[in-house]
């Protein structure tokens, strides 16, 4: 059982939140959490990159100097693929690097993240998270408050809120998502992992039904 810190906007401890990470994953398979990282970064490839063969690059047939007696190694054409100026031997193509793995893998994948957030504990539960309007400079004070000041973190809310997205979005390092959309890189990439109570709670929920 871990108990994780509750904190109010002002960055002061209010209480304690019990919460096991069995309920979320049992073990921790941490090939299972790398193949994971490794299909989203994947498929967050461009994959647009593209070189010239030797058949491309615009130059002459003609043959350098003679075959023999300049003392020099043989050459062709200046289109060779030694050459300075010269198309490439294996030139790249565009490719698609997407691909996908079974969705339960991709589902406890995301449960083993949140597990192990809250193992190590690196996971802050905020007791309420919203704003009238917004304001960076607000979201800004909690972190420092906190002391997450230039660290990388992961803001989760319970649902998508435009005023608490809008309070991130210029702040560096810092990214925000409802528990709908969050996934084992979004998990494991930040530094600490911020969670609404409100956000916590529906976590378990999602987790007893998943």
């Amino acid at each position: 059982m871990a108990s994780l810190p509750i904190f109010d906007r002002a960055g002061t401890e209010v209480g304690r939140y019990e919460v096991d990470p069995a309920e979320f994953a049992e073990t921790i398979n941490k090939q299972l959490l790398h193949d994971v990282v490794v299909m989203y970064q994947a498929n967050k490839r461009q994959g647009s990159f593209r070189s010239r063969s030797r058949a491309e690059v615009a130059s002459s047939n003609k043959k350098m100097y003679r075959q023999k007696g300049t003392g020099n190694a043989r050459a062709g054409h200046r289109r060779s693929g030694v050459r300075r100026g010269g198309g490439h031997i294996f030139a790249k193509r565009p490719r698609d690097f997407t691909y996908r793995l079974n969705k339960k893998v991709v589902r406890m994948a995301t449960r083993m993240a949140i597990a192990s957030r809250i193992e190590d504990d690196e996971v802050l539960i905020v007791d309420e998270l919203s704003f009238p309007e917004p304001k960076t400079s607000d979201m800004a004070n909690l972190l420092k408050a906190l002391g997450l000041e230039g660290q990388s973190a992961l803001v989760a809310t319970a649902e998508r809120d435009l005023n608490v997205y809008k309070s991130c979005r210029n702040i560096q390092r810092l990214t925000v998502s409802p528990i709908s959309d969050l996934n084992a890189l979004l998990l494991l990439s930040p530094r600490r992992v911020i969670l609404t109570k409100a956000a916590a709670d529906a976590m378990r929920e999602r987790a007893k039904t998943s």
